[in-house]
């Protein structure tokens, strides 16, 4: 493992009824800073992840990547890696052990979870469609052998800060894997669960326009970055 402690933040809006699971499902004494970003929620998000153990930041200004960066700016200088995670449940906590195992080998800088999508997963079609082209295109034009962009996810922490990421939006995923192929990072996956959420809808997946908003999003910065 590269030096340092482990961080899991999680970005988290409207969801109040399940981060609690979520947290508790977190191994115990594996992370030593466990980090929820409430990105404006309208419910007590904030207030039961407090009360579950959690460090809580706000970042009221809406966007998955500015949740995500709040998460790493609020760490302490003892991080060595941070993962990140959804509120959801919709990814399983008790297999972060299997995103680090890389990272505690040295053999990659950024681990990904490659999700697998059952029937009643929950995911809808055309959400899987849409990340699975745009690991096309990274493989296309990095070489980089890719099956899926997913949340859940590790980077030894000084690799995240050299990448400068600016998309505060839904792209941040896609532009941290798309910086840290074109900067020679090595990038590994390892299979993880993918289940359907605990409570609530799904603010991109369980609706197509945001669906295909985001997947758009997506495309636009795997081109961008692929230039």
């Amino acid at each position: 493992m590269p030096d340092g402690g482990v961080a899991l933040i999680i970005p988290a809006l409207d969801e109040e009824a399940a981060i609690p699971a979520v947290l508790r499902a977190v191994p115990h004494g594996l992370v030593d800073d466990l980090v929820v970003v409430d990105n404006g929620s309208a419910d007590r998000t904030a207030a039961v992840a407090r009360a579950a153990g959690a460090r809580v930041v706000s970042e009221p200004r809406r966007g998955y990547g500015a949740a995500c960066w709040a998460g790493v700016e609020a760490l302490g200088p003892e991080i060595g890696v941070v993962a990140f995670l959804d509120g959801d449940g919709s990814q399983d906590p008790g297999e972060l052990p299997r995103i680090l195992s890389p990272l505690r080998a040295r053999t990659a800088d950024l681990v990904l979870g490659a999700r697998t999508f059952p029937r009643g997963s929950g995911h809808p079609w055309h959400a899987v469609l849409g990340t699975r082209a745009v690991a096309f295109v990274l493989r296309w034009r990095f070489g980089v052998r890719l099956r899926d962009i997913g949340p859940f996810r590790a980077i030894r922490r000084d690799a995240l800060l050299a990448l400068e990421l600016s998309d505060r939006g839904s792209g941040w995923p896609v532009e941290m894997v798309a910086r840290a192929a074109r900067q020679g990072l090595r990038i590994a996956e390892v299979d993880v669960t993918q289940r359907p959420r605990l409570a609530g809808r799904s603010k991109v997946a369980g609706r197509l326009g945001a669906s295909l908003h985001a997947g758009w999003r997506f495309a636009r910065v795997a081109l961008r970055e692929c230039r």
